[in-house]
């Protein structure tokens, strides 16, 4: 599986999220929308681990797309703080949610600018320290979700439909899973660098 074949598969789980989106089929779904996720990104980060195939096509695929995607948190973010202003989602989510993607998001743009490709120490330690803040975000995130729903059901009722039902199909599994194989591929590079050290 390389890197056409990982393209690909995203784009196909994206119009499977859209289409689930757009039939309501997450209203029918017994399944609340955060746990959607996280069992989504469970499965994924399992036939990553399990299918060497699917494990060498994500590792040829490189850190720069897996940190290009967290640009998307920043739109995400802004649309949580309209949608807490609206009064369509709860402040006490969309604030931290907002502000905290807005972050990642415009870390993921300084990323992508000054650390790739990793040539350096400092690079490499901004890198993990920029993937370490984004993947506490989500966690915090999602955990909030989770924590609001127990509190009240009706909370999940905005991420039923489109644009907030690709969230849990999509970009929060997405997202998680981005920040582990980035940290699979920062640990992988330090490896070769100290063999060729070595030699």
């Amino acid at each position: 599986m390389g890197f056409l074949m990982v393209r690909l598969v995203v784009f196909i789980w994206l119009g499977v999220a859209v289409v689930v989106g757009v039939t309501g089929a997450l209203r029918r779904s017994p399944v609340p929308p955060p746990a959607i996720a996280v069992s989504l990104t469970i499965a994924t980060l399992l036939v990553i681990r399990v299918s060497r195939r699917a494990r060498t096509g994500v590792q040829q695929v490189g850190p720069g797309p897996f940190v290009l995607f967290h640009l998307v948190r920043i739109a995400a973010g802004a649309y949580f703080l309209v949608l807490g202003a609206r009064g369509v989602l709860p402040r006490e989510f969309t604030t931290p949610a907002g502000w905290g993607d807005i972050l990642v998001g415009i870390g993921a743009l300084w990323v992508l600018m000054r650390c790739l490709p990793v040539r350096t120490t400092w690079q490499r330690t901004a890198l993990i320290v920029w993937n370490v803040a984004g993947l506490l975000d989500i966690l915090g995130v999602l955990g909030n979700a989770l924590r609001l729903y127990a509190k009240d059901p009706s909370f999940v009722e905005p991420f039923m439909s489109l644009p907030l039902a690709l969230l849990p199909t999509f970009v929060v599994p997405v997202v998680i899973v981005s920040h582990v194989l980035l940290f699979s591929w920062v640990g992988l590079k330090a490896d070769t660098a100290k063999r060729v050290e070595r030699r």
